[in-house]
């Protein structure tokens, strides 16, 4: 009877734990969602993001797949998981393992010599012209500067990737290929040039019916030219400390290194696959793995941290990370992978902000029980801060020169003041006038080339907050209504 007993009660807590556990696990796991749902609640409103995707896989499954905000802020669209948004750099994941593919089927090799596929591809460090493999295009150790994105055309051209890929041709590689990383997005585009003579097929042609189709990806499209969804997000930048609508000009020419387009399905079933957890086995699991080995022929290019065949790989706690970013003007992206649990992380916004990538760190953290420590800073929002104030003042200065200015010129027209003659003092104060006047035009134009490494103004007017090109514009409206005053007072006095 006892021994009954005891096997009655050994059966009833077996029974409890089996009851309890999976209850004790729900709750934990409800407890963690929530803790997210708030987390990106938080930052949505403090960052202005518009509207976000968010998509957590463990394991092979889709545990965490919600929108936030809108699409559209005008139309007020909320984001679903079938709301399209451009991945930025998250597209040269995709383009690294087509040129992977095309290796293993014997197409090329990565040792290869870059001319052998763009013979008029003749680039130089010092003077001297280098060889360039494939393998330095894909892990950013070609020797192309990372100022190079300033020179990419506007361009829905079919020939725009080759048009991308020619302005290197005027301009000299700032180090020798495979000496050290220097992360330049045009590595992509030639990569994708190659993958288009290889090939014999257009680039989005090939990456749709090689990578996307494949994995059943028949939700993303390559490029913006192929999206024929009304599912696509709108972009916005930040500017006057809120979100603002903009649309970008167009860069074809761009596309394998950051115009693959998707929606938070199709991410979920890239992540999976990437994870090596997907149950779609027309892409080589060997290829996926390929692609996440890092090169240590260079030095870190941050703390532990390789970059791949577009991933990045750092090892943290003790633990390996596969992780990469996305920035286009209006859209940025993040993704993030922690292979030895099978955990993905992927977070897509309508916005060009760093807040992706602290979103997408910090729903990770959460995921695996740990506490955030730090509250993310956005040095985009701080610029636009400092920018806007700096912009109402410079218009409030504006608009009291115009009365000034406006003063004057009815003082002249009701005869209260004339013209001076042009002694050897008015033309002098004239002539101080006019230099410092130019001076300020040529110090606007050229701060960006002598501050920022080389950038234009039509690089910072697409990719900046929109309040700087409201202070550039503002500013010479200024310099102009200065010199026009100044010029009138030197030029008139008064009538006795």
């Amino acid at each position: 009877m006892t021994r009954l007993m005891k096997k009655s009660m050994m059966i009833a807590v077996i029974l409890i734990f089996c009851i309890l556990i999976p209850k004790l696990v729900q709750a934990a796991s409800n407890d963690t969602i929530r803790k997210i749902d708030q987390f990106i609640e938080e930052q949505q409103t403090i960052s202005e993001i518009p509207g976000l995707s968010v998509i957590i896989v463990d394991k092979g499954k889709t545990v965490y797949q919600k929108g936030f905000g809108f699409a559209d802020m005008k139309t007020k669209t909320p984001v679903t998981s079938h709301t399209l948004f451009e991945l930025g750099s998250t597209s040269k994941a995709f383009t690294a393992l087509a040129i992977l593919q095309l290796e293993n089927q014997g197409l090329l090799k990565r040792s290869d010599n870059v001319q052998k596929y763009i013979p008029w591809l003749s680039l130089a460090y010092k003077g001297e012209e280098q060889v360039m493999t494939i393998q330095q295009l894909l892990s950013h150790t070609s020797g192309i500067p990372s100022n190079s994105i300033t020179r990419i055309p506007e361009s829905t051209a079919d020939n725009a990737l080759e048009l991308t890929v020619k302005t290197l041709l005027d301009h000299p590689l700032n180090r020798k290929p495979g000496s050290s990383f220097e992360y330049a997005t045009i590595n992509y585009d030639v990569l994708g040039l190659i993958i288009e003579h290889v090939s014999k097929q257009p680039f989005d042609q090939y990456i749709q019916q090689n990578i996307l189709q494949p994995i059943n990806m028949d939700q993303s499209f390559v490029g913006v030219h192929q999206v024929q969804s009304s599912n696509m997000a709108s972009g916005y930048k930040i500017g006057l400390m809120r979100e603002q609508a903009y649309i970008p000009p167009v860069y074809s020419g761009n596309i394998p290194a950051g115009y693959i387009i998707s929606n938070a399905n199709d991410i979920a079933r890239w992540l999976k696959l990437q994870l090596g957890n997907s149950e779609i086995y027309s892409l080589s699991n060997n290829l996926i793995q390929e692609s996440h080995i890092p090169d240590q022929t260079v030095e870190p290019f941050d703390t532990n941290t390789f970059y791949a065949n577009g991933w990045a790989v750092v090892e943290k706690d003790n633990k390996p990370y596969i992780y990469h970013a996305g920035e286009n003007p209006t859209f940025t992206s993040y993704f993030i992978m922690q292979p030895d649990e099978q955990i993905g992380v992927a977070i897509l916004v309508n916005m060009n902000t760093s807040f992706t990538t602290a979103i997408g760190q910090g729903v990770m953290d959460l995921w695996e029980g740990k506490t955030i420590q730090n509250q993310h800073v956005s040095s985009y929002q701080k610029l636009d801060k400092i920018v806007t104030i700096i912009s109402a003042i410079v218009i409030a200065i504006s608009i009291f020169f115009c009365y000034l200015l406006f003063k004057n010129i009815q003082s002249l027209y009701n005869k209260q003041c004339g013209l001076a003659k042009l002694n050897y003092k008015r033309i002098f104060l004239l002539s101080v006038h006019f230099v410092l006047a130019t001076t300020l035009l040529a110090a606007i134009f050229f701060t960006p080339t002598i501050l920022l490494g080389g950038l234009n103004w039509t690089f910072i007017k697409v990719w900046a907050p929109t309040s700087i090109t409201i202070l550039l514009y503002s500013t010479i409206v200024a310099s102009f209504l200065y010199f026009s005053l100044g010029f009138t007072l030197i030029a008139t006095k008064k009538k006795i």
